[in-house]
């Protein structure tokens, strides 16, 4: 059964970090219903004063981040030592677990700045794990060619045979960058049950059978289920990212950058964070 539109949700401006201003997909409001996704912020511009202040250090846990990046840099780096510059293309997939403390700082006063950062909630099991950083380049990750028209970038999950370099998830995410020809059709097959987003990065295109009304750029779709969908670019063609997990069915206790269970879990992550005993993974 093909997955019809269920929402439409519109990126709403937001101002993060130490000012980065940015579009907001989905956040804390509707987290509820796209379990087992948090958010999805869109950092796109070509002012600096937009982004340059960046989001100096601050504390994670109990979630996963995913940075993708289309144009420009961002520098990383964390409490376990981990160092690494994203550049066009490359995927930053972090493990808070029991608790990091990182930054993010775009580098360069010159030029677009675009990229999309992603949370994934962990299960009760894994919100105290380890947490963990892998840092994906551009070329490792590979390009499906459907047809004349369509081109996909597996980061993580699978499509006609390809994985994507993101493996060992503790949540079975699939993230998928789909860049479409004019008026051409991508149908891809789902595991009933996921809950399933697209968001449109650049032209636009019909995400349901009936076709009413084509989705346009920041704007998310929300799938009813089903096991597939059928996607068709309008004659500017269509490039979107195509999201899809297991909900994780579990109470979610959320206050900043951390997301835990209850609101207990909370009260305690935050005391040690100010006591200082919130990281419980040692530098390397």
């Amino acid at each position: 059964m093909k997955r019809a539109i269920e929402k439409v949700l519109k990126g709403r401006p937001t101002i993060e970090g130490a000012g980065v201003r940015l579009k907001r997909a989905f956040g804390f409001d509707e987290a509820p219903e796209l379990d087992p996704f948090l958010m999805l912020d869109d950092f796109h511009s070509g002012n600096p004063d937009d982004y340059l202040a960046g989001f100096p250090w601050h504390p994670h846990r109990g979630i996963e981040t995913v940075t993708y990046m289309l144009e420009g840099r961002v520098e990383h780096g964390d409490s376990m030592g981990n160092k690494g510059m994203l550049g066009p293309g490359d995927v930053q997939w972090m493990t808070a677990g029991s608790g990091i403390i990182h930054q993010e700082m775009p580098k360069g006063e010159n030029g677009n700045m675009w990229g999309f950062q992603l949370w994934v909630n962990l299960p009760a099991s894994h919100k105290m794990m380890d947490p963990r950083y892998r840092e994906v380049k551009n070329e490792e990750i590979r390009e499906v060619e459907i047809g004349e028209e369509t081109s996909v970038r597996v980061i993580s999950g699978e499509l006609r045979g390809v994985r994507g370099p993101v493996r060992d998830l503790v949540v079975d995410v699939e993230y998928l960058d789909v860049t479409m020809g004019q008026g051409s059709e991508f149908e891809h097959a789902i595991r009933k049950g996921n809950r399933t987003l697209a968001y449109v990065v650049r032209g636009s295109g019909y995400f349901d059978s009936e076709k009413k009304s084509p989705i346009i750029p920041e704007h998310l779709v929300i799938f009813t289920d089903g096991d597939s969908v059928r996607i068709r670019a309008q004659d500017e063609g269509l490039r979107f990212l195509l999201l899809s997990g297991k909900p994780l069915g579990e109470p979610v206790a959320w206050y900043g950058p951390i997301v835990m269970n209850t609101e207990e879990e909370l009260e305690v992550a935050f005391r040690e964070y100010r006591n200082g005993t919130f990281i419980k993974h040692k530098v390397r």
